[in-house]
């Protein structure tokens, strides 16, 4: 397996977008697609194939001179056992880029994200599943283990685009051109119900529908092309309309709450004007969860949550350190600070600051801690902010990662810097999609020698 190419370099030379090739289907590979090699050698990163498969491949991306091409696999020759017939319509070669893995069995896609798991952690980290302490599983969020054939209609924040008819719609694969839906499969029933999909449009770029989980708030996020205006919105339950302003790109209250209310490990979060939240309902308690049995949280111990949102860890690990305990949370966006200040005003002993976590941290002046808990952007948290982390001597530390080639990498400067992988969970928390999130428990090395 290797990582996601990065794009072709395509100048003037021949293009070969549309030639086709027959091939053997080898390894997944981290970004939702399989490799393979055609007679001549040349690299194809085939979408909608599986390992083990032979299919004929149609060329999406890249010249003669390219090191590696995109391909869709446009016609399946020999099925793999685990390929199932597409539920949804809009899903498929030159189709909506939404689900990755549509094709394949509710089994067979846990399996090959674990497959990436594993081989990111091997090539970046140089771990084995044993020594990261994972067992290779991937598991999926309660409720969301159905039959083949049944999708999980799990994403409770949905992105739409709209083109230039005003019809709604989701990009397609590496493209800004829109693939018109009726209606997204993987949608969660609360926003399947605003009706969004059954009208129009016109004028607007893109529009956002929430569902809250653990509340009945829903809000929609609009997006005007330049000019346009906003239209009368008529939806099928009442709904909360935000606009993105055409001047600033920040979020404006238009009609109703500024916010939605969003349920977690017996708390209520504010979550305003279209700010971060996990998108499967199940996530965010699976995710403290596991944190906190990671973590074990003593009373009167000191922690910090990194990248914290509107404060779901702060207030996890709070809870349970006690009036004695104390935890600092850093979040660069303004807004959620401001949310999780609110969410988090009957805990006397949490802090929030503003900015950037590698500037915010060094002017604390904090020298030591007993916990650690960062949640960082895809990209990860680098080795500056990790190697400050491993100098406060935390007795253990939980990692939430999105993407396993940001958590291996920010894994092996941790072990350059003295902690160790105790433990890794991997769950299936975006089913039919190419992503998964993480929950990784470090702890100093000599404590696990």
């Amino acid at each position: 397996m290797q990582n996601t190419p990065e794009k072709p370099q395509v100048g003037d030379e021949k293009s070969l977008v549309g030639e086709e090739y027959e091939v053997e289907v080898g390894p997944v590979a981290h970004g939702g697609h399989c490799i393979a090699r055609t007679e001549g050698g040349r690299v194809l990163f085939v979408r909608h194939a599986l390992p083990g498969e032979r299919v004929v491949a149609r060329i999406t991306d890249g010249a003669e001179t390219s090191r590696f091409l995109r391909a869709d696999a446009v016609e399946i020759l020999t099925a793999s056992k685990d390929r199932v017939e597409a539920p949804c319509p809009f899903a498929g070669p030159g189709k909506c880029g939404g689900c990755d893995w549509q094709h394949a069995k509710p089994g067979a896609q846990r399996r090959l994200k674990g497959e990436v798991l594993a081989e990111q952690l091997q090539r970046l980290a140089g771990l084995t599943p044993e020594e990261a302490g994972w067992d290779g599983t991937v598991m999926p969020a309660e409720g969301d283990k159905l039959p083949a054939g049944q999708v999980p209609a799990w994403r409770t924040r949905v992105q739409y685009a709209v083109d230039d008819e005003g019809r709604i719609g989701l990009r397609r694969h590496r493209s800004h051109e829109v693939e018109p839906v009726d209606h997204c499969m993987i949608a969660a029933p609360g926003v399947s119900e605003l009706g969004v999909e059954k009208r129009e449009w016109p004028g607007m770029a893109s529009l956002e529908a929430i569902a809250a989980t653990g509340s009945h708030d829903r809000q929609v996020v609009l997006t005007p092309r330049p000019g346009a205006r906003l239209p009368i919105v008529e939806l099928d339950k009442p709904v909360s309309v935000l606009r993105v302003g055409e001047k600033d790109g920040a979020v404006h209250q238009v009609h109703g709450r500024a916010f939605v209310r969003e349920r977690a490990d017996g708390r209520t979060y504010r979550v305003g004007m279209g700010g971060f939240w996990q998108v499967h309902p199940q996530a965010a308690d699976t995710l403290v969860k596991a944190v906190m049995q990671g973590l074990m949280p003593r009373k009167g111990e000191t922690a910090l949550d990194l990248y914290c949102g509107v404060g779901l860890f702060a207030g996890a690990i709070a809870e349970r350190i006690g009036d004695k305990g104390a935890v600092l949370g850093i979040e660069l966006g303004k807004r959620a600070v401001e949310d999780a200040r609110h969410n988090l005003k009957d805990l006397d002993r949490v802090r929030i600051e503003q900015g950037k976590v590698e500037q915010v941290l060094p002017r604390t002046r904090i020298t030591e801690c007993d916990l650690i808990v960062l949640d960082p952007p895809r990209a990860g948290a680098g080795k500056q902010t990790v190697r400050h982390l491993a100098s406060l001597g935390a007795r253990r530390i939980a990692y939430v990662a999105c993407d396993p080639a940001a958590l291996a990498r920010d894994v092996a400067y941790f072990a350059e810097a003295g902690y160790r992988m105790r433990t890794l969970r991997a769950f299936d928390l975006f089913p039919m999609t190419q992503h998964l999130e993480c929950v990784a428990i470090l702890e100093p090395a000599e404590k696990g020698a």
